[in-house]
């Protein structure tokens, strides 16, 4: 199985407001890029299609290494509130609707071929990879190729 390392990010210039994610992939000496800017949306959703975008890039089942410096994304993935939030109808601990449910299905969905590790680290404190995925979110924030996020309510 091919091991890909995917370094994600997400920006949005207010909250809700214009926003963008960048993406970093890595294997063996390939690297590829990504990145759209979407005109009215969150800064958790950027950080959540940054990782649906990158895994549904890959074309087979990989050993896959997520990192993200979004707790909210990792947490998630890897303290079971997914699966918490799913077995209660998609609401959360507190009986409220869960946010960017749309967005999470895609995700799980995008994840489930490959082997996935989750990992967290902190962002904008020199890490090469993050500082560039943010550098991508930035910049397609402030593109002129802005979508439509039409989960964003």
């Amino acid at each position: 199985m091919k091991k890909v390392e995917i370094h994600t990010d997400g920006a949005c210039s207010g909250n809700p407001g214009p926003g963008g994610y960048g993406v970093v992939m890595v294997s063996g000496r390939h690297r590829l890029e990504l990145s759209q800017g979407y005109r009215r949306t969150t800064n958790n959703r950027m950080e959540l299609l940054a990782c649906v975008a990158s895994l549904e890039a890959l074309k087979a089942p990989c050993e896959v290494t997520l990192v993200s410096d979004s707790r909210y994304v990792v947490d998630a993935m890897t303290k079971n509130w997914l699966r918490g939030w799913k077995s209660r109808g998609w609401l959360t601990s507190n009986k409220q609707p869960v946010k960017n449910k749309d967005l999470w299905m895609k995700l799980e969905t995008a994840a489930s071929p490959h082997k996935m590790t989750w990992k967290w680290i902190r962002g904008h404190v020199g890490h090469k990879e993050n500082e560039r995925c943010d550098a991508l979110a930035v910049a397609a924030v402030k593109s002129r190729n802005l979508l439509e996020d039409s989960g964003f309510e």
